[in-house]
């Protein structure tokens, strides 16, 4: 049984790529329970977010083609569209990966805390559906310990660097004093409440939040003064808003060139700074098309954000050190589950051979021989069966140079001088 990952992110493919094989909230079961009809595959996890897509798997032989197949037929696309974008890491290095995702390392905003969240998610998403089981149940535990103790132990996370703070970022290059002007936030998860604390500390005049649930809109506006719409309402308030940053899970663009031409009438050509970070797209990419636009992909944040994780760097290395510490322990416990295997089976081996003994010091009992005679022989006949096997590989390993046997097999019997003399 071994470990695999194989994905794509926002280093390997483009924003156009991405949004073709993201698995949503409506289909992510579906999927997880599809992938596990392969006959490869023992457990799942799948990770969607807009800048990777990934799946985690136990699987009984060492071939990601099923699995590259599986993700281009699953979205319909021919294999040439995905296979060029992903990347596959098989055992350590699969486990090695997962827990560095887990903890930031390798999102486009270094140690960036929202992704924990997201692989959180993805796990408890799998587990009820029935897709995990003992070893990634074990891998995302280590994934999620090793994260917390990189948050307790070192300064990845105190500097405020993520997609929503580059994104507030750049609309206060453009607008250099945000008291005056409107956001209007689309979508009600952690990014775009990221983004609305960020725009509240700087000072943003007024925030709408636009949500296709407008309960959730109002819980979210209502913590900085602002006021929530439907997304149905967009084009009716899109006029009034300067900054426009929309992050939702909607398959489809929520919002299309014809709406923005219409506000933008309605503005007098009054330019719109807008940062879709969704994917796939939120913003139909003809609006940057459109003169006084100014849209933003989380593609093009990279150089923002590349500004303000500096300080990060340093923090990473030592990161990298805690992330060793638990990819060793975890693959130590891979091994052990070898070796309950090894010791279970000779026990089963030294229980057949105890009662194969025992049965014949029975029918000698029986026969009228004494209880010491019989003793005698299930000592010595027990003691000469099992040890028959083990002595003769040790002599062929003797005859063969192998040490490494030998010295394995001095350190039991060293163990077992110990216990006597105790």
């Amino acid at each position: 049984m071994s470990i695999i990952a194989l994905g794509l992110n926002h280093k390997t493919a483009p924003v156009d790529v991405r949004e073709k094989v993201t698995f949503g909230p409506d289909i992510i079961v579906g999927a997880l329970r599809s992938l596990q009809d392969n006959p490869a595959v023992e457990e799942t996890v799948i990770l969607s977010t807009c800048n990777r897509t990934e799946i985690y798997c136990s699987v009984n032989q060492e071939d990601h083609e099923p699995l590259a197949d599986w993700i281009s037929r699953f979205h319909g696309l021919s294999e040439n569209r995905v296979s060029p974008y992903l990347y596959c890491h098989f055992g350590l290095d699969a486990i090695k990966h997962l827990l560095r995702v887990s903890c930031g390392l390798d999102s486009l905003v270094l140690g960036e805390p929202q992704i924990l969240g997201q692989v959180k998610t993805a796990f408890q998403t799998a587990t009820d559906a029935g897709t995990t089981g003992k070893l990634l149940f074990k891998l995302f535990q280590h994934a999620f310990s090793a994260a917390k103790q990189i948050r307790t132990d070192t300064a990845i996370g105190n500097s405020p660097v993520s997609v929503a703070f580059a994104a507030v970022s750049l609309a206060k290059q453009i607008f250099s004093e945000l008291s005056e002007q409107t956001a209007l936030l689309i979508g009600a998860g952690e990014t775009i409440e990221l983004a609305a604390r960020h725009l509240n500390q700087h000072g943003i005049g007024r925030i709408i939040v636009a949500n296709r649930t407008v309960e959730k809109a109002h819980n979210l506006a209502s913590q900085f003064d602002g006021y929530a719409i439907a997304l149905t309402e967009l084009s009716t308030h899109l006029a009034e808003a300067d900054i426009v940053i929309s992050s939702t899970a909607s398959p489809l663009p929520v919002l299309g060139k014809g709406s923005v031409e219409s506000a933008l009438k309605e503005r007098k050509h009054s330019p719109i700074f807008m940062v879709d970070i969704a994917v796939p797209r939120d913003i139909e990419p003809e609006v940057a098309d459109l003169s006084d636009i100014y849209l933003y992909t989380v593609d093009d944040l990279d150089e923002v954000i590349q500004e303000n994780m500096r300080s990060r760097e340093e923090a990473a290395e030592q990161a990298e050190e805690i992330i060793e510490h638990y990819v060793g322990e975890y693959m130590g416990w891979l091994r052990s589950l070898d070796a309950v295997g090894l010791i279970q089976d000779y026990r089963n081996y030294a229980e057949r051979l105890r009662d194969e003994v025992m049965q014949k010091a029975l029918q000698q009992l029986a026969k009228g021989k004494s209880p010491e005679e019989v003793m005698q022989f299930m000592a010595h006949t027990l003691t000469n069966k099992l040890l028959h096997t083990p002595s003769t590989q040790m002599r062929q390993a003797g005859f063969n140079g192998q040490m490494e046997l030998l010295e394995a097999a001095n350190t039991l019997f060293q163990l077992n001088k110990t216990e006597t003399k105790s």
